[in-house]
Formats: structure tokens, sequence, C-alpha cells
């Protein structure tokens, strides 16, 4: 089957300057469903941006499923760096007849692109899209591990099956969603004013990880180990401050600055393991002279960015390119150990399959920082292996 089916064409014409693009311009190197639905197969893109032209359950936000046409009015003007773009713009899936048509076309492209080896670039849409975006890993059948980067934890406050799917409820449905498949999610620059303590002791319960904006500023290293563990990103519009982008319903005063989204995909775009990612949220018709869109195409960009630098250092071979650390705790419970690798210094840390018979199994690796080395060697247990070695037993 033909992933055109589930696509509406764009038109470049409508994205190009009256002086034509520039030939180093993202618009002038992008292969686009204008007439012809772009070769997948035999000239293979390495990237795939697609828009979703649904906002139906985008609570309070209406509007959003016009994102994509505004971002890609900026994004095509934008200059590739120092390497050769293989991007195609598959067009816009269209709003189904109902919501669940509509998440299972996302969950059929994402699943293929993916399977193909294209990774998508996913141009909201309400963030309830991102429940299709990780539908489209149940096919592949592998554990999957998902960042989210919003102000707030998108789920219900009973916490129950039965909380209908939208933009406010979604992560209940990625949690309970069975067959179960989530590895571990991650809630990126929530503000804790906006997310009750119920929520909170849920996430430590189940061992998921939590990054709040305060622990964020000035730190923003920090985020790098757990964006480069996830499978899946998800990116919602209204986790930056107001005066960045005020093309979302749900932005505030308080929240990422531009500067800092950029950075954060261009983290994403580097992760050897990452595999799709989705923007949502962006409602064009409360944007300011186009600037959200503006600065959502520069998170794009720099996502594409991070994607043409990525180290290609993960797994660990050759064994040579990494350098080895072991170090015990105070009471010699445990012994850790460490990888850090030669070509980009970026660190890793073994976490053991306990009760595992595969001997190509024997542990988990985990993106870390130098930190939690140094906390190792004081002596102490640093608080992402011991999460990760519970979600192993």
């Amino acid at each position: 089957m033909s992933l055109s089916v589930f696509f509406s064409p764009v038109s470049l014409a409508d994205f190009t300057p009256d002086t034509g693009f520039f030939r180093s311009q993202l618009g002038a190197v992008v292969r686009a469903y204008e007439q012809n639905f772009p070769d997948l197969e035999d000239d293979k893109p390495d990237l795939a941006i697609f828009g979703v032209l649904d906002d139906r359950m985008a609570i309070g936000n209406r509007g959003c499923a016009e994102a994509a046409h505004a971002v890609r009015n900026y994004l095509y003007t934008l200059y590739q760096g120092d390497y050769n773009v293989r991007l195609a713009d598959l067009g816009n899936i269209r709003a189904g007849e109902t919501v669940t048509d509509t998440y299972a076309a996302v969950k059929t492209v994402v699943s293929e692109l993916i399977r193909d080896g294209i990774v998508p670039i996913i141009l909201g849409g309400g963030q309830d899209i991102t429940y299709a975006q990780y539908l489209g890993y149940e096919p592949l059948e592998q554990k999957v591990e998902v960042s989210v980067i919003d102000s707030r934890f998108d789920l219900d406050q009973e916490q129950t099956e039965s909380a209908p799917l939208n933009s406010q409820t979604y992560l209940n449905h990625i949690i309970l969603h069975q067959p179960d498949y989530l590895f571990n999610l991650n809630s990126l620059a929530y503000q804790t004013y906006f997310v009750s303590k119920e929520s909170i002791a849920m996430y430590d319960k189940l061992y998921f990880n939590t990054m709040r904006l305060g622990a964020i500023a000035g730190k923003l290293d920090h985020i790098e180990p757990i964006i480069r563990a996830a499978d899946m990103v998800s990116f919602d519009m209204g986790a930056l401050r107001f005066s960045d982008a005020p093309g979302s319903a749900h932005t505030t005063p308080n929240g990422l600055f531009g500067h800092e989204a950029c950075q954060i995909c261009r983290y994403a775009g580097m992760s050897d393991k990452l595999t799709s990612i989705g923007f949502y949220e962006y409602n064009p018709s409360l944007d300011q002279r186009g600037q959200t869109a503006l600065l959502m195409a520069e998170m794009v960009w720099y996502f594409i960015d991070g994607f043409y630098n990525r180290k290609h250092d993960a797994p660990l071979v050759p064994k040579s390119a990494y350098i080895t650390y072991r170090t015990t705790l105070h009471d010699d419970a445990y012994e850790l150990v460490f990888i850090k690798s030669k070509k980009s210094d970026r660190w890793w840390m073994q976490v053991p399959y306990w009760g595992s018979k595969s001997v190509n199994e024997r542990y988990y690796l985990v993106p870390c920082r130098y930190e939690d080395y140094q906390t190792a060697v004081s002596g102490e247990m640093p608080d992402l292996w011991w999460k990760t070695h519970q979600k192993l037993q």
C-alpha cells in the first residue's frame, strides 16, 4: 500500500519567495508531494515532514490544525548547514471522518517510515496526536521510551482508562495502552503549579523521569541524556513562554526561551536512538507577525541540524572507541559500570538485567552525564541508575 493514500499534496509555490529559492535553502532541496508522491524506496530520504490537519481533540486550542502550512512558509526559506539534506515533504494527513481515523493514518505512516529507516517530523494538530505517534511503534514490537516537553502533565486527574482521549488526557492512554510496550516516560520542562501532587506521585511510583522548568534553567545540558534515551519526542509549543511563542492557547508568562527549545531539538536530532518527533499545539490564528511559526521552523531546522551531526557512537562498537570506568558504592552492594565515548565525550551507564538468561542482553545502556559518574564515585547511587534498575526487574 502506498502511503500517498493518506495525504493531500502541498504547493511549494505557496512558500516560494518572489525571487525564488537560493540553491542552499531548504525549499530548493526538499522533495515535496505536489503532483507526484516522493519516492521513499529507490531514492529514500533521511527525513520526512508531514502535517496533520486535525484539531478536534485540541482542548481550548482549535485552529492548530493549520500549523503545518504556516510553519512551511518559514522553514523552506532557511538555509541548510554544511551537509546535504535529504528531506521529503509528504504533504498533509487529512482529518478522517472520525478522530480515530486520523490516529490510524498517523500510526500507519509513522510505523512505515520508521520501518524504512526514515525519521518522521510531524507538524500537528493537537498534542493528542502524540498517542497516534506512539501507536506507530506497536507493529515494530520493541520497547519504547517517550519524552514529552510540556508545561503540564496531560493526564486525567483520576488517572483512569475511561478518560476520553484528547490533548489533555493522551498520556493516560499511552501509559495504559495494551499491549504494553512503554519502557519509560519522561516529562520535561513542566511547571510545578500546573501539575498535581498525585500526578507526580504516580510518576515516582512508575519510576518515570521528570524535570521541572526551574531545574533546566541555566543547566540545559542536564536534559540531554534524557532526550538521548528517547525513541520519540513530543513537543508542545505551550511549553514556551508567551513572549517567545504567543501562537498557542496554552503559553503562559513562564516557560522555555526560544533558544532553549532550539537546543533541545538539536539534542533530539543528535540522538542515534530517536526515530520520530512531533511538534504540536501551534495555532496560527493566535500568532503575532508569524513569530511562533518562525520559531517552530527554527526548532525543526535545529532538529535537522542535529540529525546531520549525529556521532553514531551508540551502541558500543567498536569497544576501542570507548573508555570503561568501574566503581562500587559504599556498601559494595553494586558495581557500577560507566562508558565514555572517545568520539563525543558522551556518557552511558550499564544497568544489568537481573535474572536474564540471554547472553546478549546482560545489561541495559542508559545515557547519563559525567555528574552521574561522580555521584557513583562518591559512593552514592545515581537516581537514574536506580529507576532503570527497578523497571528492568
